[in-house]
């Protein structure tokens, strides 16, 4: 994989972060892992994560008050799952968590499309078992916004705390898994390479993100780049089915082809509320 490529599509997926407060991994991560092995790519990611959490967390600071006891349980149960998740990056075959990142985020992604929402009652001890969960999906991914998102939509977080709170807890899980990934030694001399190339393209990234959202429908811009998402996740899945000769020709698209139906089916429902509650 070019270094231009990957500075591409780093300057894209931080472009969405500047406007958006998350998404650079969600974007970088399913293209990315067309090219390159999760133990290669994430330690590229994760010390830049450390940095542009804590920039998005200081951007936020003025609701942390508001909801730092809420996400508290979650950061606790993190612990457990960056360990769980760095033994399974640095153990299991690239392939493999290849397909294991791509199954598990695309139901995320969509769900996070659909807006689905269900409120939780006991966010104390369900964020302990959620915690471990985007721990593991963290350390082995690099990605937590999704199911973040949905949890935090699902309990009605506003948009100040929803940001304080999805910053604070990737700090926590960003500084947790770079301190795992030390210990394995998997900070080897291509992801540091990689992280030289990405860090120029963050810096742009970031501030013309954060410009150009002052000119765009927040939620339309959010709603469109699910979709970029999907079809790149999609796609990945339907890759890496050929690549470990789990399906073969068409049928091996047969995933993507289903995301991208039901996602267009979403848009579709998505535009059409907007257009309805524009017109009242």
């Amino acid at each position: 994989m070019s270094r231009g490529l990957i500075a591409a599509i780093t300057f894209l997926a931080a472009v969405v972060n500047g406007a958006l407060g998350y998404g650079f991994s969600s974007i970088t991560v399913p293209i990315a892992l067309l090219f390159l092995a999760n133990r290669v790519l994430n330690p590229a990611l994760v010390p830049i994560e450390v940095v542009l959490n804590a920039y998005m967390l200081w951007a936020n600071r003025d609701a942390l008050p508001n909801v730092w006891r809420r996400v508290l349980p979650i950061v606790v149960g993190l612990v457990p799952g960056v360990a769980l998740g760095t033994a399974i990056v640095s153990q299991v075959n690239p392939g493999w968590l290849r397909f294991a990142t791509f199954v598990t985020l695309l139901p995320l992604i969509l769900l996070q499309a659909a807006g689905y929402r269900r409120p939780i009652r006991s966010e104390r001890s369900v964020g302990l078992a959620f915690g471990g969960g985007v721990g593991v999906l963290y350390s082995v991914t690099t990605i937590s916004g999704p199911p973040l998102a949905v949890l935090f939509n699902n309990q009605g977080l506003v948009k100040q705390d929803f940001r304080a709170g999805l910053a604070l807890i990737r700090v926590a899980e960003s500084l947790l898994t770079a301190f795992a990934y030390w210990q394995l030694g998997l900070f080897v001399a291509d992801s540091l390479a990689i992280a030289s190339t990405i860090v120029p393209a963050v810096l742009l990234g970031i501030p013309l993100g954060a410009i150009a959202i002052r000119r765009l429908d927040a939620e339309t811009f959010r709603r469109i780049c699910m979709s970029f998402d999907v079809w790149i996740v999609g796609f990945g899945l339907s890759r890496v089915l050929v690549t470990l000769q789990l399906a073969e020709g068409a049928f091996a698209y047969g995933p993507m082809l289903l995301a991208i139906v039901l996602d267009a089916w979403l848009l579709y429902v998505f535009f059409k509320s907007r257009n309805v509650a524009f017109s009242r």
